[in-house]
């Protein structure tokens, strides 16, 4: 391969880089638990960005399910985010042949 093509083909992927970090900061997802009980919201780089828990579900004498409950939510919102970045970003990856 002719390496002036490959640095050519390396800026375009720069650019393309640059442009898939800026869509991961604008993908956000929510996830909850516990019949919404906890609910959480990642963005596209798996930043908690917001937590609501629900009055009742604070209950200083049952602390491991509250810190379940987020747990769970968290997870939740993850998954949603992974499957938001293959369905987005998914094309451009793939014709970087990664």
């Amino acid at each position: 391969m002719n390496p002036f093509e490959m640095m050519k083909n390396l800026a375009g992927m720069q650019t393309q880089l640059k442009n898939a970090q800026e869509q991961l900061s604008n993908i956000t997802a929510t996830g909850s638990s516990g019949g919404n009980m906890v609910v959480v919201t990642l963005n596209g780089k798996f930043e908690l960005v917001d937590i609501k828990l629900d009055p009742i579900c604070v209950d200083n004498r049952d602390i491991p399910m509250l810190q379940d409950l987020i747990l769970s939510a968290f997870h939740d919102a993850s998954q949603k985010i992974q499957e938001q970045i293959k369905s987005s970003l998914g094309p451009m990856l793939a014709g970087m042949n990664m």
